[in-house]
């Protein structure tokens, strides 16, 4: 397994795994404040980092700031982590009422100061929305910052293969990469890859940043059995969560769980190796406190057989 992987072409080196922040701060989500808190959140970061993570992405509308806010505390608390390599990826949404240049950098301002940094390793538009701005606008404001200095790379998210050709044309008139395209990609949602998102960012050389990677912990295998009892919030009405839905991913999980057997692996780290084994593709899973972060950490340092791999694409190709 590789060690350590580029955002884009030229973009900052990261571990092969992040830590998703939706979660950190989140109320409207998330159940922030009642069934964790900033203390676990905080444990999270720093046994992300104690693990040898070192890539956290977040959000202005995560917990409306509050995610930047608190990430940012937490890289000034401890000083022993003060030196440590810490990647931070975050992203500028574009409201209908931005729309000029200036709002990206005053969105950006306010990101970096929540953050308490200088700059930021990944700067992406979170949806592909425009507006009256207009993609090249948009772009040219982002290639404005890279030259400034505020962001070492530039992403976007759920964008289409097309849409995405298009941001990195206009990026490519100003001599900057695309890096990164932040999509839905996991063993349950494996539809970029037959609609012309993968094999476009692989021709483009932009990293594949996979959101939701254990399908909202369908592929830890803990909501099987008597555990649906314990089901909360939206979780409770997805149909995926149903009997019958968690009967139709019975083979994933019974794969998952008889491969992580050979290597002393949980399935939720076995479906996270598998992600990261296509090349090119950085799971990042969400960690509410510091257990979740070091299980997440458990997907790095082992990899899957060919013959395995092969196996699990195998049973997962009906959720292309």
């Amino acid at each position: 397994m590789v060690d350590a992987i580029a955002l884009g072409p030229h973009g900052p080196k990261v571990k092969p795994l992040g830590i998703g922040a939706w979660s950190w701060g989140d109320k409207l989500f998330w159940a922030y404040g009642k069934d964790y808190d900033e203390k676990q959140v905080q444990q999270a970061f720093y046994a992300a980092l104690e693990a040898g993570l070192d890539f956290f992405d977040t959000a202005e509308v995560y917990g409306f700031g509050e995610s930047e806010r608190l990430i940012g505390k937490f890289m000034q608390t401890e000083p022993h982590f003060r030196d440590r390599p810490i990647h931070i990826a975050t992203k500028y949404f574009p409201l209908p009422w931005r729309f000029n240049a200036q709002a990206v950098a005053d969105a950006l301002t306010a990101s970096l100061k929540r953050l308490q940094v200088d700059k930021v390793a990944l700067y992406q538009v979170h949806a592909p929305l425009d507006f009256l701005m207009g993609q090249r606008t948009l772009m040219n404001a982002l290639a404005d910052e890279v030259e400034k200095g505020r962001i070492e790379a530039i992403g976007i998210s759920n964008y289409s293969a097309e849409k995405m050709r298009q941001a990195h044309k206009f990026l490519a008139t100003r001599g900057i990469p695309l890096a990164v395209n932040q999509v839905r990609y996991s063993l349950l949602s494996r539809q970029i890859e037959t609609n012309g998102i993968l094999e476009t960012a692989r021709e483009l050389g932009v990293t594949i940043l996979a959101y939701s990677p254990l399908a909202q912990g369908l592929l830890t295998g803990k909501y099987v059995g008597d555990a649906r009892r314990s089901l909360q919030g939206a979780r409770r009405i997805d149909p995926r969560f149903s009997p019958e839905g968690l009967e139709k991913i019975a083979p994933i999980i019974h794969t998952l769980q008889r491969i992580g057997k050979n290597h002393q692996r949980t399935p939720a780290q076995v479906a996270l190796n598998w992600l990261i084994a296509q090349g090119g593709v950085i799971p990042i899973p969400g960690a509410k406190n510091a257990e979740q972060a070091k299980q997440n950490a458990g997907a790095l340092g082992w990899s899957l057989t060919p013959d395995e791999i092969e196996e699990i694409d195998q049973v997962s190709r009906p959720w292309q």
